[in-house]
Order: structure tokens, then sequence, then C-alpha cells
């Protein structure tokens, strides 16, 4: 065997496990009669790189894959792509010089295609050198016919059940990206702008209404107010004329109106706000849409068609100002809704959508068959559920998404959806195989895609084998995510999967927090706080990074990048490496009889394994790699090692076996406890040790050892040692005229006598000790500020005195002093008296641990 080399090379081992471990043995067992563990793990969008969050969270499932496959399940951890997304639209769109609509639809896609598939490529590499066991036989794309047929059959079967409908209905529009948006896709940014007054014509005069948003005045269809405002009672039921505009809209009694803010009288527009669309729908006004789906003003205002709606803010609030309509502007803080992708404010307009029916009170109920880790993740979850208003708007005006399996019939309109034979399909390039309910022949190709999280709901139902499979391995055991898509992806899931199979779609959800940079803030590149995970590769290694996932945090919190616990890591697999390589060529496995120190460390070792498999078990990655590293560094190295040096050293015999058997012991089961976070170093270690892969053994098993208190006493006797060694400036290989070790428990001394490097006797009971005053410490602190000028005739008395007689009369409350007839009265503190401990005549200095006392001759 070549000797190892004394630093690791973390760079070497790790490319030589990646390029030699032969994936298949992570592969999902359709047939295995282990209990099964199915992740439903995220689907990223493949648009850009491989990043430190990606990273972040592609660990936690990695811990979780590699545990649960050593505790002998039968574990599936696929790699999905959520290939659907604007993103790559855009992308497309800026690398080709292009718009979506400049070249045929089945080019744009082949491009999205093309631009994705080199993404994918990009993550399955920096995922290999990350470690990642992932089951590549359980990949998939949202983009290959294969999956969205499986998208597509799921749109069909909830059409069939009412499930899934379509309507002219308000619905979130991104101006920017030309699409309808889901609620879930709205983010909103305080922003401050301008709230006006203005003057409205009544029958009666004139009524002040304040508005931030004079530009939707020819959307106006009623103003209100609240029906207890008695300033305003008598307006109620009667109309007044919108300025500029000159048409009449009736003032409505409406308690949602706050009498407080502005004028007290609103304005309802179609639409300004989730507050107008309710006002709508209650009060079934009139729909005046002045928005288009490009963000420009339709011919319904006037003057201002074709103007962008902030240039229309601007030139209307001047034109209204001109006129004094506008008698007063003051600044208003307000939170505007944005486009999630691009940030664009969004609109509301009123628009022909596909919708899916949400039932929140069943969404919530599903929920709570889930275990929530941490527990209180699920309180976001049911509170995205109570704010629902609208149900979910899954079409989207785009090209690289799902296909609707949809078409609308030339003579009477009527939508005929595809049957689930026809799958997968394209309506654009396939025509339905029968005929309209009127007998029609000719239809109209849908083409609105679908919302990618259509795609990405499906992923549990998908990896269980749904559709096509009898055997539906539902529900699947765990949802690894952030806590950033829970309104989304979480959501979304347990709403298709209830509606589609009418069961919850995993046993357990383990949310993971967000990487943000070394400055507490997120992550980017504007903020040059970014960092690759390519570049933690380079300086430290994979195992480094996955280190740092484990021990920032508990699942759920976000964990700040510090190139501070990298460092930390690497110097702990720099100690575990130089535990490995001393230990090597003096170990081996052996059916010794173990010896007192060697029972202390299987306790330890066993206690260790209870402590990280339960911590394995609650997802606390974080606290079972802190026992690892403690017992590795401080149990093993700084205790163990150093108290059985000599025997591994010494000539053969079972002492000598007892300990290469017990320390063999340890560092196989260090490898096993650490292989789900260190796959390259743990795989380096137990192939050296066994021939064999660490990532096809078993998990340890803690075998009840009882802890050997007369192995701990021995450890504690040798620490007290080294440190009494310390503080007497001796080196710890010096050797000590003599040890003395007193216990009830009968200690075994060959370990002791090697860490002392001194002759060691072990005796029971307790030391027969004689405490001998042998020298007096006058404490001038005490006696100068009493005495002043007596203080030097006073310390020589002392000096002079009996030590034993002063330690008498210490003990009696006070000191007698004789100053040339005159008797002095000390306090007892006015004196120390240095005792000498005497052992058959011998002195020696005592050292206490909990179960024994020790004598050193001196």
């Amino acid at each position: 065997m070549s000797e190892l080399s004394k630093e690791y090379n973390f760079k070497q081992v790790e490319e030589k496990w990646e390029r030699s471990w032969d994936s298949s043995i992570y592969y999902f067992d359709w047939e295995s009669k282990k209990p099964q563990y199915i992740i439903d793990t995220p689907p990223p969008y493949p648009t850009g790189n491989f990043h430190i969050g990606n990273a972040l969270n592609w660990c936690y499932i990695d811990f979780a894959a590699r545990y649960k496959r050593m505790r002998g399940y039968n574990v599936m951890f696929p790699q999905g792509w959520d290939c659907h997304g604007l993103p790559t639209e855009v992308k497309v769109e800026q690398l080709n010089h292009i718009t979506k609509n400049q070249v045929p639809r089945e080019e744009f896609r082949r491009l999205c295609e093309k631009l994705t598939e080199e993404a994918i490529d990009r993550f399955h590499k920096s995922m290999g050198r990350l470690g990642l066991s992932i089951d590549w036989s359980n990949e998939y794309a949202t983009m290959k016919p294969e999956y969205y047929v499986k998208t597509q059959t799921s749109f069909v079967r909830m059409y069939q059940k009412g499930q899934i409908y379509r309507e002219d209905h308000p619905v979130n529009w991104c101006p920017r990206c030309g699409t309808a948006i889901a609620l879930a896709e709205v983010e909103y940014d305080s922003r401050t702008s301008t709230l006006n007054y203005m003057h409205f014509c009544a029958e009666d005069g004139e009524i002040e209404i304040a508005t931030s948003r004079p530009e939707l005045l020819p959307a106006c269809v009623a103003v209100a107010v609240h029906p207890e405002d008695q300033r305003y009672q008598k307006y109620i039921g009667k109309t007044v004329n919108v300025p500029l505009f000159n048409y009449s809209v009736p003032v409505l009694a409406d308690r949602a109106v706050d009498s407080s803010f502005g004028s007290g009288f609103v304005m309802i527009c179609t639409f300004g706000d989730k507050q107008d669309v309710r006002w709508w729908m209650e009060h079934h006004l009139p729909l005046r849409q002045a928005i288009d789906r490009g963000g420009r003003m339709m011919p319904i205002a006037g003057p201002y068609s074709g103007l962008t709606v902030e240039e229309t803010k601007e030139k209307i609030t001047q034109d209204l100002t001109e006129q004094g309509i506008i008698f007063k502007q003051e600044p208003l803080e307000q939170n505007v809704g944005l486009c999630w992708r691009c940030k664009t404010p969004i609109e509301i307009l009123s628009e022909q959508q596909w919708f899916v029916r949400i039932d929140a009170p069943e969404i919530k109920k599903m929920a709570e068959e889930i275990e929530w880790i941490p527990p209180h993740m699920r309180v976001r979850l049911e509170n995205w559920a109570d704010s629902m208003e609208w149900d979910w708007c899954i079409s989207r005006q785009r090209i690289f998404a799902t296909p609707i399996p949809a078409w609308y019939c030339r003579h009477c309109h009527e939508a005929l959806v595809a049957e689930e034979s026809w799958l997968p399909l394209d309506p654009n390039l396939t025509q339905p195989k029968k005929k309209c309910k009127c007998g029609s022949s000719e239809f109209i190709p849908e083409q609105d895609v679908l919302d990618t999280w259509m795609d990405s709901s499906i992923s549990a139902l998908a990896v269980a084998g749904w559709p096509d499979r009898t055997d539906l391995r539902m529900p699947t055991q765990l949802r690894p995510q952030g806590h950033d898509i829970i309104r989304t992806w979480a959501f979304y899931t347990i709403l298709r999967t209830g509606a589609l199979e009418g069961i919850r779609p995993w046993d357990a959800i383990l949310i993971n927090g967000m990487a943000l940079g070394e400055d507490g803030h997120k992550m980017s590149k504007s903020l040059n706080n970014f960092i690759r995970p390519e570049e933690v590769f380079e300086s430290n290694g994979a195992d480094a990074l996955r280190q740092w996932a484990a021990i920032g945090g508990s699942p759920g919190n976000d964990i700040p990048f510090q190139w501070k616990e990298i460092t930390a890591a690497s110097r702990f697999q720099q100690k575990l490496w130089s535990i490995f390589r001393f230990s090597l060529p003096l170990i081996a496995p052996d059916d010794a009889a173990k010896g007192q120190v060697d029972r202390w460390l299987s306790a330890e070792l066993d206690q260790l394994i209870t402590k990280t498999t339960e911590a394995m078990d609650r997802f606390q990655f974080d606290e079972a790699l802190k026992a690892i590293r403690a017992f590795a560094w401080d149990v093993l190295a700084d205790n163990y090692i150093e108290l059985v040096k000599a025997r591994l050293y010494g000539q053969d015999g079972p002492e000598k076996r007892a300990a290469q058997d017990t320390l063999f012991t340890a560092l196989e089961t260090l490898a096993r406890l650490m292989a789900p976070f260190t796959p390259f170093l743990s795989e380096e270690i137990y192939h050296t040790l066994t021939g064999q892969s660490v990532h096809v053994q078993s998990w340890p098993v803690a075998q009840g050892q009882p802890m050997d208190r007369a192995g701990l006493a021995i450890k504690e006797v040798a620490s007290t040692l080294r440190r009494y060694k310390a503080e007497k400036g001796v080196a710890l290989n010096s050797p000590l005229p003599g040890i003395v070790v007193y216990s009830d428990l009968d200690l075994e001394t060959a370990d002791l006598a090697g860490v002392a490097n001194s002759p060691v006797e072990s005796r029971t009971g307790k030391p027969s000790l004689e405490m001998k005053p042998i020298a007096v410490k006058p404490q001038m602190k005490v006696i100068g500020p009493r005495f002043r000028d007596r203080s030097q005739r006073i310390i020589m008395a002392l000096m002079g005195m009996d030590p034993a007689d002063i330690a008498r009369q210490k003990e009696a409350g006070s000191i007698a002093v004789d100053l040339d007839g005159e008797i002095l009265e000390l306090p007892p503190e006015a004196a120390e008296v240095e005792i000498q401990t005497l052992s058959a005549g011998e002195a020696v200095d005592i050292l206490k641990t909990k179960e024994a006392t020790v004598l050193v001759r001196r």
C-alpha cells in the first residue's frame, strides 16, 4: 500500500471518484420489495448556470437521498427540467436579435429547445462535480413530448371534471411580457406616487374625488361612498359626470370604501386594482377597458389613444390641471403589483383565458395531512390559500410552453378539447379527429399555451408513474423546495394532485432557505456578493461546499455564504485525513477483547450513531454534521488516539489488536456517517479501508454499548495530566517521577502510562494524605492599608513564625503577631500558608477528576 500524502488533495480525490462512479447504483428499482422513498425533486429552469442557491437546495436533497438509501430504502432521486419559461424566450430573442413573432412558431420553439439543452448540459456537469446521487434513469424534461403529454392529459381530465374552464374574466397582465400571469406571479414593491384631487360634476354641484390613476378616467364605470358617510348621503343613487370624457356614471354605496382616505369618494375603474374587480362583479357594472395588451391606451381613451400608460398619466394630469379639474396633489405611498419576471407594473385586463378552479378549504385540508419541516412553513401556504380571490389563470400568450390541446369551431365558436387518446399534440399542427357538435369540420387552433406551473405541478405524479402505471406510487415521500415557491409550486401541486387523484402529493415537505451573500443580502452580481459553485470547487472542493450547506443552519432558514465556513470545512477534512493517514498502517479488524479505553470509545461511537441518526431523521443536517465533527476532532483524535498510541506502536498482543480494531471500526463508521455529507472523502477512506464503495453500504446501527465508566475515567485522568503538564510548563512527552491513581473503578494503567510517559500505579479506595504547612506568604494588600508604617515589621514577624502555628490561628479566625511585646491581631487573610501534600512521606500534587484522585510525585 503506497503511503498517503500528508496534505489532503481534494481535487485529485474528487475528480478521480467523479470519473469512476457508476451512477446506476442510484437507480430506483420499480420491482424492489424495499420500502420506497420517492423524492419529488425541484425541476429548475435551465436558463443559465448552476448557482450557489441550486447547490444549497440539491445538497439538502442529496443528504436525504444518500441517508435513506443507507437506511435500506428504495430511493428515487430523479432530476427534472422545467424548460418552459419566459426567461428562455427572452434570451432567445436577445441572442438571435429577433422577436418571437418574426419567425415561425416551430422555428422559435426549436431555438428555445436548443438553448435549453445547452443549459441542461452545463447543469449536468455542475451536478456531477457536486457529487449528487441523482437517479438519471428517471430524468425528465417538460419540453419533451413524453412529459408534456402528461401535462396535456391532466388538462383534459380536469376539463372533463369541470375543474378547468374558459371564460372572459379580469386577469393580471404583464404588458412587457405580453401575457396573463397568475396571482402568485405578482410581486409587490413600495413606491411613491401622487394622489390627485379632482372635481366631478354632479346634479347638485361638484364632488371631490381623489385618485392615483387619472389615466383610468376613460375606464371609470362608477363612483362610490361609504353608506354611513353623512357628507355624501344625498349623492347615493344619483349620477356624476366624468371630466374630460363627458359621460355619466352612478354613485354607489359600499362598505368597502374607506371614508378617511382622500375625499371619501372613490372612483371605480375597469380595472385599477383587485378592489375594482370586486366592485365590478358585486354591482354588475359595465366593462370599459382602456388599456390594451401592449400597455397602450385604446380608442375609448379618445385623444390619448395609442399612448403608453405612463405617457397618458403625464398628459392627462397636465390637461386636468390646466382646466382646473385637479385642484390639489399630495404624495402617496403605494404597493405596486409587478411581474415577477421582468418587474414591469401589471395591469388588470378582461380577457378570454383558461382557469383552474381553486378550492382553498380543500387545499388547506390536504396540506394538514403533510408533515411540514419546519412546521411553521405551512402557515405560508394557508395564508396564501385564504387570500385567493380569483381562480388560477393557466393560459399564457407565449410560444415555448406546453400547447393547450384545444380548438375553436369557425362556425359556432365552441371550444373543442382533445380526447386523451389524441395526445400529445400541438393544435397548430394537428386538426381534431372529429367534427364539432354543430357538424362543422373547420377549426381555429388555440394559440395560447399553458402556464409553466401546469407542467411542474404534476411532478410528484409524474415521478410516481402517473398516468401510465397501474401501481401508482402515491403519495411520494418527500418534497424538498425553497420557501419562496410555497405559494406556487407547493400550492399548485397540492391542488392538482388532489384534483386528479384525490390524494396528498407527499408525506413530508422539507423547506430550505435561500443562499445569501456574505453581506447577508440576496446574491446579486450588482452587489458583488455573487459566488459560483465552480469557484469553491476550484479552491476548496465539492465536499467543503456540501459541508457549508449542511452546517449553515436548520431547515427553513436563509444561509449566508461564508468563506470562513468553507475554510473550516477544509480544515476538518484535513484533520480527518490526518487521522486516517496516521491510523492506516497501524489498524486492522480483529476480535480481540476490548480494554476499558476501547469500550469507552465504542460507547462514544454508539452515542454518535444515535445522535446522528436522530438528527438525520429530523432533517437537522447541521446537528448531525456538528456531532460528527466533534467526535472526530475531540473524542477520537485528541483523546482516544493519544491514549492508545503506546499500544498501537507496541509489541503485538491482544491489547494492541484491540486498539487496532477499535480504531478501524471508528474510522469505518465515520466514513459511513460522513458519506451523505462528504461523498468523495468518505469514499476515499472507506474504499482504502475495505476495497468497497461506501455508497452501497448500510447506515451504522448503534449496538447499545453501555458507557464504560472506567474507560471514561481514564480519559478524564489523561486530560487532567496533560493539562497539569501544560500548567507546569512541562513538555507533554516528558516523564514525571510517578503517578498513583485512586479510584473505586480499578482502572487499567497501560494507556495512562503511555500518555504520561511515566509509571502509573492504580489503587482502589481513597489516598491517605498528610497536609503539612511549609511556608508563610504575608499578604501586603491586606496588611499595608491597615497598618501602614508598621507593615514591614509585621511581615518580618509573620515570616519568622511557625507555618503550622499560623495555619491553626487562621482556622480559629485571627492571627496574633508579637511586635516587641505589642500583640497585634491580624485578620486571617493577612497571610497565606503554603501546604505541602504528603503521601507515605513523599510530596505529591493532587489532581481531581469526577471518578478519581491522582497523586503526582514531585
